[in-house]
């Protein structure tokens, strides 16, 4: 008796789970199997190089190859190269990279811990209709690394991670927004 009663529990609780876990954030939109939301009609980005105002040559491109990996990834849009043939557009512009160091050995001084801070403008644009559908303006994202010895990491090592980041900042801010 006390068997089937657990056995009842645990089997209403992953019931319970699984109805949960396929709700919708929007209460208008029903059940939903993805968290991921999208302009109604959006079904492709373009995502060109992005521009690059630093003295850091180079990190345009590993963001922008961030940024489509990340797309592909987490998304259900579809990458097209050229933006006459695709539905919406990604640009931008690294306008920052900077080193900001945030921890001392205390015996020598010498910096333990530094964290990168990459700082963008971008756009997300409807092609169809001219809307823009997510911008900002000195956004930013930072990661860290460890040049210290035993660790020594290498800057690239932080620099690679903070535009890891960046990038799924900002293609979570775009199918946040929806």
């Amino acid at each position: 008796m006390i068997t089937t009663r657990l056995f009842l529990c645990a089997g209403g609780a992953l019931i319970l789970c699984g109805a949960l876990a396929s709700c919708a954030s929007d209460p208008h939109r029903g059940y939903a199997f993805t968290s991921k939301a999208l302009p109604d009609g959006v079904r492709s980005v373009s995502v060109p190089v992005f521009g690059n105002t630093t003295m850091q040559p180079g990190v345009e491109a590993q963001l922008t190859e961030a940024i489509v990996k990340q797309v592909q990834a987490t998304t259900p849009l579809r990458v097209v190269q050229r933006s006459d043939g695709a539905d919406s557009t990604l640009a931008g512009v690294v306008t920052d990279v900077q080193m900001h160091r945030l921890s001392l050995a205390s015996g020598t001084g010498l910096v333990q811990e530094v964290a990168v801070t990459l700082t963008v403008d971008f756009e997300w644009r409807d092609n169809r209709t001219g809307k823009v559908l997510a911008a900002r303006r000195r956004f930013a994202a930072s990661d860290s690394f460890v040049p210290a010895r035993p660790t020594g990491e290498r800057m690239e090592l932080g620099q690679t991670a903070a535009t890891e980041r960046m990038a799924q900042s900002i293609v979570g801010l775009m199918t946040d927004t929806w």
